[in-house]
Formats: structure tokens, C-alpha cells, sequence
């Protein structure tokens, strides 16, 4: 079973910016896509930036609503993926989870809180 640990979400102005990274456990972290979702109240979780496996060249793809300012990577010797978030806007709060994409049901975590508020 693949443990996914997120961290590195808090409160940040409007215009801030935030780096959010994910821990991965088990040997198949390399070889999958990996994703950045998130969860506004009332709302469907959606993915806001992928990442394919190092197989396919790590290539990253974004929603439209945080593309230019949100920056997927991944780092496969530690087997983490971050997500650097810099312009943050009000829209953007929610609880952020990373998992492979596409995602595996028994792999969601906790998530991290991200709250843009001023």
C-alpha cells in the first residue's frame, strides 16, 4: 500500500505564495503519474497540476484556473512531488492532496489547508 503525506499549507495573504510538498512510500511512485488536487467547501475535488512519471519525461500539465502561477515537480530519489503556489488568490483556498492521476481510492491522505484570506 502507497502512504501519501502532505504538508507545507497555511495562511497566506492575497499575492503570497506557498510550496507544498508530498512524501510518497513504496517503489511505485517512479514509475506513475502523480497529481495535485484540491477540495473547496461545497465543493468537487478537482486536479489542479499533474506530473507524468520519469519514464515519460516528467512533464507537467495544469488546470486552467492556476496555470502561470502554480509550478508541479517531482523529485525521484526522495520520491516527493511539490507543488509551488506563488499569486495566490482567494479562489484558491481549499484542502490540497496529492495522489497518482489518475488517483488511487485507497491512497488519499489527509491533505494540507490552504487558506488565502487577507
Amino acid at each position: 500500500q502507497v502512504q501519501l503525506v502532505e504538508s507545507g499549507g497555511g495562511l497566506v495573504q492575497p499575492g503570497g505564495s506557498l510550496r507544498l510538498s508530498c512524501a510518497a512510500s513504496g517503489s511505485i511512485f517512479r514509475l506513475n503519474a502523480m497529481g495535485w488536487y484540491r477540495q473547496a467547501p461545497g465543493k468537487q475535488r478537482e486536479l489542479v497540476a499533474r506530473i507524468t512519471s520519469i519514464t515519460t519525461g516528467g512533464r507537467p500539465d495544469y488546470a486552467d484556473s492556476v496555470k502561470g502561477r502554480f509550478t508541479i515537480s517531482r523529485d525521484n530519489v526522495k520520491n516527493s512531488v511539490d507543488l509551488q503556489m506563488n499569486s495566490l488568490k482567494p479562489e484558491d483556498t481549499a484542502v490540497y492532496y496529492c495522489n497518482f492521476s489518475p488517483p488511487l481510492r485507497d491512497s488519499w491522505g489527509q491533505g494540507t489547508q490552504v487558506t488565502v484570506s487577507s
